[in-house]
């Protein structure tokens, strides 16, 4: 999936586990867009690398200077810090319902609902 979002494509998946409950439950279809790293925000959940292992995560910490963002689970776990270049995608919206605050960051981005998981 971050190969796709990272050359442009919208995708739709249902990811697995239960780091992310209730935000994120287990197999919820999750749609998941090109983002503008330059935007993000605490509390956005991105699409991201860190330390080899791609995190469908919360930002829980913003470095503008240093053009990074730190990824969390949502129980409070810290993955760590990673590159704008390694954040690939904001979700956009869980089960049809539109995540608030992602609106505005996403990048031209074409849809690719084949990516279904």
């Amino acid at each position: 999936m971050a190969d796709r979002v990272a050359a442009g494509a919208t995708v739709t998946f249902r990811p697995s586990g239960s780091s992310m409950v209730p935000l994120i439950r287990s197999r919820q279809r999750v749609v998941v867009a090109p983002v503008d790293p330059s935007k993000l925000e605490i509390g956005d959940i991105v699409l991201a690398r860190v330390a080899g292992t791609v995190y469908l995560h919360l930002v829980s910490s913003v470095d503008l200077a240093g053009k990074r963002v730190q990824i969390s689970n949502n129980r409070g776990r810290v993955n760590g810090w990673t590159g704008h270049d390694r954040v690939f995608g904001i979700c956009v919206a869980v089960d049809g319902t539109a995540r608030s605050g992602a609106a505005g960051k996403t990048v031209a981005a074409d849809s690719d609902e084949s990516a279904r998981a």
